[in-house]
């Protein structure tokens, strides 16, 4: 029962597994804003149980998440697993049944068929309740004020129609409206697809099926004013690479990319969704989308070549660090237009990943971004030159996508940062008025810190540093929820 010494259970990204609920954090660095009142949630993998075969991805592990609740200055954090049926069932035995990521293929046989979900990517607080997610799976509902699990299979009172939910939802500022997706929405390696749309009150008033052109691991997307944008990329995988035991997704440079389009007004239907292509490359998250009359554009970071040496090139190929350095890009279509072609155009010179807006313009035209970002000029200072990641995501950068300009900080040559995520300032309108929130890895000492900038001066540094009693695994993603819409 011991974990492995491999690269994913060892160093920054050992399991830790502490739940935990600390009233008062010490601020060790300048002053949390005393109107700031809300809660910042995140969610990590931490497995709580060895892998069953030996070692596997570090995002396979159990959900664990992270609530940082600010209120008159004060930072108080919370942490708890989230309690999928994978873990509970996991629990009682005390081991791992489940196996390897996105494999069901090398479960034990007393849980074949089971949910294997571990809501360990992403949690946003929606209508007044929590919500924990994983792309493979459906929806966990967790109390907002105590994290407790209040149903570990949540389908919107039984109106979810796939077997899956995605980990990337959109809030559409102007209704107030969840938007969100299901890709291998009818089973495993399917190419099906289903659009949602979700009131505050948990009440799914659209639900529109298509399937796209592979299947693929669609883990983000784009919304707009009146499309949802869909950007399939070969990641992807099939039957043959689970019966090898290969890992789950695999990066298919013979395969082009494609973006699909589907109205999001009137009564559109399946038959409405336009189809666009360009050559290979690979693409992950999304900043943001928005359309001028029928022309739709999307902000997401791209790259020449694969960018997760953890879902390795289907035919072999050795990885390539300098292809998978990605870029903010624009890729353009127009709906009504005669060409199928996508139109790119980078807007930065900045690598970097992890691209975050103020979310009050999702959908709409933005001018701000932030994101995580690779500053080689910089030195690092840890064994082997690298994070335990692989990479150095050691800047915090925001981009101004009409000048091009960039304004960032350097977080120091032992550590690294994790994802971003805007808060706005209270009573507060103008876009990128407002703080950006995000863990700082203390990777030399193994420890975590939480740091709170001024969104529109990040080179100034932090505007507070709070200091974290324990280690918080690298995680995902997370979001920010005001204390009104908690109490409402």
């Amino acid at each position: 029962m011991k974990f492995p010494n491999t690269p994913s259970f060892t160093g920054f990204f050992a399991p830790s597994g502490v739940e935990a609920d600390v009233k008062h954090l010490p601020v060790v660095q300048g002053e949390v804003p005393a109107d700031l009142a809300g809660s910042f949630y995140r969610v990590h993998p931490d497995p709580q149980f060895p892998p069953l075969y030996g070692d596997d991805i570090w995002f396979n592990g159990d959900g664990m998440v992270s609530r940082f609740s600010f209120r008159d200055g004060n930072v108080r954090l919370q942490q708890k697993w989230v309690r999928t049926p994978k873990f509970n069932m996991e629990r009682a035995v005390g081991h791992a049944l489940f196996g390897a990521y996105r494999n069901p293929l090398t479960d034990s046989e007393e849980v074949k068929g089971e949910i294997r979900g571990t809501a360990n990517t992403n949690v946003i607080a929606f209508g007044g309740k929590l919500l924990a997610l994983k792309e493979d799976s459906p929806p966990v509902l967790m109390d907002p004020d105590t994290l407790e699990t209040i149903e570990a299979v949540y389908t919107f009172n039984g109106q979810l129609i796939s077997e899956t939910f995605t980990a990337h939802p959109k809030i559409d500022p102007k209704t107030g409206n969840m938007l969100a997706f299901s890709y291998a929405a009818k089973g495993l390696l399917t190419r099906d697809m289903v659009f949602y749309e979700i009131t505050p009150e948990h009440e799914i008033i659209k639900a529109i099926e298509f399937q796209i052109p592979y299947y693929c691991m669609m883990h983000d997307w784009g919304i707009t004013e009146d499309y949802a944008v869909f950007h399939v990329v070969p990641s992807t995988s099939d039957w043959e690479r689970l019966e090898k035991r290969l890992p789950h997704f695999g990066f298919d440079k013979r395969k082009p990319i494609h973006l699909g389009v589907l109205p999001r007004t009137g009564n559109a239907t399946a038959e409405d969704i336009r189809w666009f292509s360009a050559p290979n490359c690979f693409a992950s998250h999304v900043m943001n989308a928005h359309n001028v009359g029928t022309t739709v554009h999307f902000d997401t970071p791209m790259a020449e070549g694969n960018m997760f040496p953890f879902f390795p090139d289907y035919e072999g190929a050795p990885f390539e660090p300098l292809k998978a350095q990605s870029r903010i890009t624009r890729w353009t279509v127009d709906m009504l237009g005669n060409s199928d072609e996508i139109k790119m155009e980078r807007k930065t010179e900045l690598v970097g990943e992890f691209p975050r807006i103020d979310d009050r313009f999702a959908g709409f035209k933005n001018r701000y971004g932030w994101l995580l970002s690779q500053d080689m000029t910089k030195p690092v200072d840890l064994p082997g030159g690298r994070s335990a990641a692989g990479m150095m995501m050691n800047t915090i950068a925001r981009i101004d996508l009409e000048t091009g300009e960039s304004d960032s900080w350097w977080v120091g040559s032992v550590s690294s940062m994790q994802e971003p995520c805007f808060i706005p300032r209270p009573g507060s309108t103008e876009e990128g008025d407002g703080y950006i929130v995000m863990l700082e890895n203390r990777l030399a000492e193994m420890g975590s810190r939480l740091l709170l900038f001024a969104a529109m001066n990040l080179a100034q540094g932090p505007i507070a540093t709070i200091q974290l009693p324990f280690r918080i695994r690298s995680g995902l993603h997370g979001n920010w929820t005001p204390e009104t819409a908690l109490a409402a």
